[in-house]
């Protein structure tokens, strides 16, 4: 389970901006996590507590939003969703498509105060 390695480094990144930003309480974490990224939303949550065990963070609620997987067919060029098609283009079946999001993983907010 390589999500609790990338929890503590997650936790390092936002520790660092809640020190140059004098903050202090961060109430929530909000990360974005592309439906075909290489991490198990479920499995960070339940590394979440472990990773902020004893840091600033401690009380921090994390909250996960996820980011839909799409491609964009590179026969008729329309954007579609790669869940639910097995990748064929819905609208021309075509399996020549360039996939333009879902594998994101970012820390889109931190708020705290």
């Amino acid at each position: 389970m390589h999500e609790l390695g990338i929890m503590y480094h997650v936790v390092e990144q936002v520790s660092r901006v809640v020190v140059e930003n004098n903050l202090s309480t961060v109430e929530a974490l909000v990360l974005q996590v592309g439906e075909n990224a290489s991490v198990v939303p479920r499995y960070l949550e339940a590394c979440f507590p472990a990773a902020v065990d004893g840091t600033a963070l401690e009380k921090t609620k994390l909250e996960i939003e996820m980011l839909p997987a799409n491609a964009i067919c590179n026969s008729c060029g329309k954007v579609y969703g790669l869940t639910g098609h097995e990748h064929a283009c819905p609208f021309c079946e075509s399996l020549d498509f360039d996939v333009i999001s879902g594998k994101e993983f970012l820390i889109k907010e931190i708020r705290g105060f």
